[in-house]
C-alpha cells in the first residue's frame, strides 16, 4: 500500500522553524562579505565583484532555504538514490568538459556562474548513505556486505573528485561517510579486522603517496613538516597566513587595518584563507566569537538529529552537521598550519556560491527534519 506524509502547514512550520540555526548561518554570511570586501578591496574592482557576486549567492542561499525548510525531508529517502546519479553524472560532465582552472578541472561553467558538482557530491554521499543505514541504529554493523556498500557509495564520487584533482573535497568526502558509520557502531570484530588491514596497508600507503600524488601535492605535504623548506615557494602561503594569525593578537589591528591582507601578502585570502583576514584584523576574540557560532549551529544540528522521529531524519542530520564540521576543523587547522593546505573553504564565510549553497541546503535540511519532528507516516 502506497505511503502518504501528513505534511504540516505553513503555520506549523513557521512556529517550528529552527530560527536558532538560520539566525546563525546569516550572521557568519555576513561576516564572511564583510571579511571578502576587506580582502579584495586592493583588488580594485575585480574585488568589488566578489563581493557583488558573494551577496547574490546569499539571498540565493536564503531562497533555497526557505524554499526546502517547507519540503518533507522524507521526499529524500524515495528521490535520494537520483540526486546521487545526476551528481555522478555532473561529476563524469566535469571530467571531459570542466573548466580548467590553475591546474584543476572542478567547474561547469553556466555563463553567468560557475557550478562546483563536488560540492555537493558531499550531500548526495550524506542522502543514501542516511537510506542505506536507516534501520540500524539499533545495533552496530555485524555484516561486511553493509560495509563494503556503503563504501562503494562512497568511493565512487571519491575517484572522481579526486582525479580532478581535488584532494581536500575527497578527504571531507570520506571524513563524512566515516562520521555517519561511526554514529551507527561497528561490531568488535568488525573493528579488529579493520585494525589489521589498516596495518598490513601502511607500506601501501606509502608507495600511493609516493606514486600517486600529483608534484604539488607532495610540495604541500613537505611544506606542512618544514614550510621553512621553500619559504618563497611553496610555504610562502602559510608562512604568511601564520605571520596573518599571530599578527592579530588578542583584539586584532581593526577592520581593513590588516597588513597582511591590505598589503597583498596574503594569497587566495578571500576563499580558503579567509580565517586568516579574520585572525589578523579582528584577534582572538574575533575568532572565537566566530568559533562560538560554529559550535552554535554543530550542537543544535546534533540536537535536531536527536529529536527526529525516524531513523533517516537523525542519519541525515548527522550527516549534514558532519559536513560543516569538517569544513570547519579542516580550514581552521590548514591557516593555522596545523594541517597541511588541501583547498577546503571555510563553510558559510569564504568566498564560492557552491560552498554558500551547499552550506545553506544543509540548514534547510535541518529546518525541515526539526519541524516534522511530530509528525509521522501514516497509511491512507
Amino acid at each position: 500500500m502506497p505511503k502518504t506524509y501528513l505534511s504540516s502547514n505553513v503555520i506549523d512550520s513557521v512556529l517550528k522553524f529552527e530560527w536558532l540555526l538560520v539566525v546563525d548561518a546569516v550572521i557568519l554570511s555576513i561576516v564572511g562579505i564583510a571579511l571578502i570586501y576587506s580582502a579584495t578591496i586592493p583588488m580594485g574592482v575585480m574585488g568589488r565583484s566578489f563581493v557583488i557576486k558573494q551577496t547574490a549567492w546569499l539571498f540565493l542561499g536564503l531562497t533555497l532555504l526557505l524554499l526546502f525548510s517547507f519540503v518533507d525531508y522524507r521526499a529524500l529517502d524515495r528521490w535520494g538514490i537520483w540526486i546521487y546519479v545526476f551528481i555522478l553524472l555532473a561529476l563524469i560532465t566535469v571530467s571531459i568538459f570542466g573548466r580548467v582552472t590553475s591546474g584543476s578541472r572542478r567547474w561547469i561553467d553556466l555563463g553567468m556562474m560557475r557550478f562546483q558538482p563536488s560540492e555537493f557530491a558531499k550531500l548526495a554521499v550524506v542522502i543514501v548513505m542516511a537510506k542505506s543505514l536507516s534501520g540500524r541504529l539499533r545495533g552496530p554493523l555485524k555484516d561486511w556486505t553493509e560495509i563494503l556498500k556503503n563504501l562503494g557509495l562512497v568511493l565512487v564520487p571519491v575517484i572522481f573528485v579526486a582525479t580532478q584533482p581535488d584532494l581536500g573535497t575527497a578527504i571531507v568526502l570520506l571524513l563524512v561517510a566515516l562520521s555517519m558509520v561511526l554514529f551507527v557502531g561497528l561490531s568488535k570484530k568488525i573493528w579488529t579486522a579493520i585494525g589489521g588491514l589498516a596495518l598490513i596497508s601502511l607500506p601501501l600507503v606509502y608507495v600511493g603517496a609516493k606514486y600517486f600524488l600529483l608534484d604539488y601535492q607532495k610540495k604541500r605535504l613537505l611544506t606542512f613538516l618544514n614550510p621553512e623548506h621553500d619559504p618563497l615557494g611553496a610555504g610562502y602561503q602559510i608562512i604568511q597566513s601564520q605571520i596573518a594569525v599571530g599578527s592579530g593578537g588578542l583584539l586584532g589591528k581593526g577592520y581593513l587595518k590588516g597588513t597582511q591582507n591590505q598589503l597583498m601578502f596574503l594569497p587566495v585570502k578571500h576563499t580558503d584563507f579567509i580565517f586568516a583576514v579574520l585572525s589578523e584584523e579582528w584577534g582572538f576574540v574575533g575568532c572565537a566569537i566566530i568559533l562560538l557560532l560554529f559550535v552554535i549551529f554543530i550542537l543544535r544540528g546534533l540536537t535536531v538529529a536527536g529529536r527526529a522521529r525516524d531513523d533517516f531524519g537523525t542519519l541525515l542530520s548527522v550527516g549534514c552537521v558532519s559536513i560543516i564540521f569538517w569544513h570547519v576543523t579542516i580550514n581552521v587547522a590548514m591557516v593555522m598550519g596545523v594541517a597541511p593546505v588541501v583547498g577546503v573553504p571555510l563553510s558559510f564565510v569564504s568566498y564560492g556560491g557552491s560552498s554558500l549553497l551547499l552550506s545553506f541546503l544543509v540548514t534547510a535540511i535541518l529546518t525541515s527534519v526539526s519541524a516534522r519532528r511530530f509528525s509521522y507516516l501514516a497509511q491512507p
